[in-house]
């Protein structure tokens, strides 16, 4: 879930239904692009997972030459397309701070990134990495029209936003994912294996529920 630039993103892991005990989406929600480059993350540590991500800002904005010059994109622009800009801009820049690894592998998963406001699709479990985007997420969702009031579990854990913090925190959300799925009553025993992994994690958890 590294995330170099604003912190705006979303990314979601989707068990595969042909193998998995129960339909388990997870979602992490991102500002742009390190949490959207958090598919990579993700997909180091999936077990099992498929992996989608999503960003939650208005823009997509990756790290520039200063803290106050962020390179800006819009949802629409590919990978790719970042990837070159920036290569042209200051190859040795952007592949020293790891932007261009980072977009080289993300182009390798998805065309380009995604904003969550924008996806329909309906996730039993979203996950963000931060308390601003958590409530993004949770008014996105609560200013939609209930049509099946199908329960969705919004779970946040704060991860700083480096390297080290993103490895491990891609980890601890894997992990996480992995005692929902294989929770017999997901709905009853969630608080309480969120308790569970703040004790041993040293995290704060929020969690809400929010209905389709």
């Amino acid at each position: 879930m590294a995330h170099g630039p604003s912190r705006s993103a979303a990314c979601g892991i989707f068990p595969d239904r042909g193998t998995n005990l129960c339909p388990l989406h997870r979602q992490a929600d991102s500002q742009p692009l390190r949490h959207q480059g958090s598919p990579g993350c993700f997909l180091d540590c999936k077990r099992g997972f498929s992996v989608r991500s999503f960003g939650t800002g208005t823009h997509v904005k990756l790290p520039g030459p200063a803290p106050d010059k962020p390179n800006v994109y819009d949802f629409k622009t590919t990978y790719d397309q970042m990837y070159n800009d920036l290569l042209r801009k200051d190859k040795e820049l952007y592949t020293q701070n790891g932007i261009l690894h980072m977009l080289d592998r993300n182009k390798r998963i998805k065309p380009r990134p995604e904003r969550f406001q924008n996806c329909k699709d309906l996730f039993d479990l979203i996950l963000t990495c931060e308390e601003r985007v958590y409530d993004q997420v949770v008014e996105d969702l609560n200013s939609r029209e209930q049509e099946t009031c199908q329960p969705v579990h919004v779970i946040n854990v704060d991860i700083q936003d480096n390297h080290e913090e993103a490895t491990l925190g891609a980890f601890l959300i894997c992990e996480l994912c992995q005692c929902i799925q294989h929770t017999e009553d997901m709905e009853n025993e969630i608080d309480e294996l969120l308790q569970e992994f703040e004790e041993k994690s040293g995290r704060t958890f929020l969690h809400t529920v929010c209905f389709y």
